[in-house]
Order: C-alpha cells, then structure tokens, then sequence
C-alpha cells in the first residue's frame, strides 16, 4: 500500500507517519526530514532550501523532486511507501504521480488529516526538541522530567525558529492558499479519505485504521 498523509502543519502527520510504517512495514519518505538533514550538512540544497525553511515558505518544487525521486529509488515500493510532507501543491502531485509510474508505482490512498488553527498554533509554540538527540517534547503535553533538559541524553532542549508563533501562522496560511487544493485534486480522483486530528496519536491511528478497514 503506497500513502500519503496530507493536512496543515503540526497536523501530526509525522507521529501517525511513524506508527502507519511500523504498523505495515513500509518506509517513511518525509521531505522534511530529508531537507532538515541537508540542511544539517550544509549540502548545495540545505543551503537553498534553509532561507525558506527559516521563514516558514514553502521551499521550491525544483529542490524538493530530485531529492523525492532519489528516495523512491531506493527502495522496492511493490511492497509498499509512506510520504508525508510532499506534495504540499497540485503541480508537486502531478510531479509525485509522474514519479510513481517512473518507478512503476502508483500512489493508492491519501489521508487527510483535520486540526484546527488554535491547537496547530499551541502545538507548535509548546514543542521542544533536544539539541543533542533531536528527542521531542511539549511544555504542557508531554513535558520533560527536568524542565529543558532531554529525559534521553540530559542535553538543552531548544525551541525551533520554524515553532516560533509567527512562523507557524504564516506557514498554516501558507498551506490554506497552496496546499489545500490537493484535497478537492485528490478527492476528485476517489483517493482521499478524512481523519480528525484532534485527540492522541492512538485515537487518531484508531480513526485512520476504521477508515483503511482495519480494526486492530
């Protein structure tokens, strides 16, 4: 089964990434952890992509399609691939299913998943990752035993420049004037299913599993 999770930033698209690729055994492609490590390199298209990133657009579909097209290729996706973070617009979508079929593949089912503005704002303001292990945690949810400190390695934890307030309310305006025509594009071609995102990672995995027609 080939997926992709769509939905607005700190939609938790990447916790249900995790627990779906698990669950099936299938690999995970997330453009963001794809630029994120660039970036940490310093290669020629974290460079590119790091004025973006820090501002909160979305980095050009030109950086982001060779880097998706390299991942695809190396993995065998008859058994199955998970995307999330790509496509964030129609022309990324074409390009993905473009993709696909390069591979020989075709992008099955895409899951949409709902959060209102309120909760992706506090979600984003409240998070804290480890400087050290990149361990995540939130002020309020899932705080850490020793206040900014990593329960794991003990290291500071930091609150990203992309979590800051103003960032993450221009990237969710972002993605409501790009990114969320790919739900009439994919419901159009009787891909698309829709989940609430509200609640915790296991009752949202719950409502995903009732949608793909799995009850365990």
């Amino acid at each position: 089964m080939n997926l992709l999770l769509i939905g607005p930033p700190n939609a938790g698209k990447g916790t249900q990434a995790k627990i779906l690729t698990e669950y099936y055994g299938i690999p995970h492609i997330s453009t963001g952890d794809l630029l994120r490590d660039n970036i940490a390199r310093k290669t020629e298209l974290g460079k590119l992509a790091k004025s973006y990133v820090d501002s909160g657009g979305l980095v050009p579909d030109d950086l982001v399609i060779d880097l998706v097209d390299q991942a695809l290729s190396q993995y065998d996706l008859k058994k199955g691939v998970l995307f999330d973070g790509y496509p964030r617009n129609i022309a990324q979508a074409e390009n993905l299913d473009a993709l696909m079929a390069k591979h020989d593949a075709v992008l099955d089912t895409v899951i949409l998943i709902r959060v209102e503005d309120d909760i992706l704002i506090n979600r984003a303001t409240g998070r804290r990752v480890c400087s050290n292990c990149g361990a995540t945690y939130h002020i309020t949810g899932r705080p850490p035993k020793i206040s900014g400190f990593c329960d794991l390695c003990h290291e500071p934890l930091i609150h990203r420049r992309d979590d800051k307030e103003d960032v993450i309310m221009h990237r969710v305006e972002v993605y409501k004037d790009q990114t969320r025509p790919l739900v009439d594009y994919y419901d159009e071609t009787g891909r698309l299913l829709k989940v609430r995102g509200e609640g915790s990672p296991e009752e949202v995995f719950e409502r995903i599993m009732a949608l793909l027609g799995k009850t365990e």
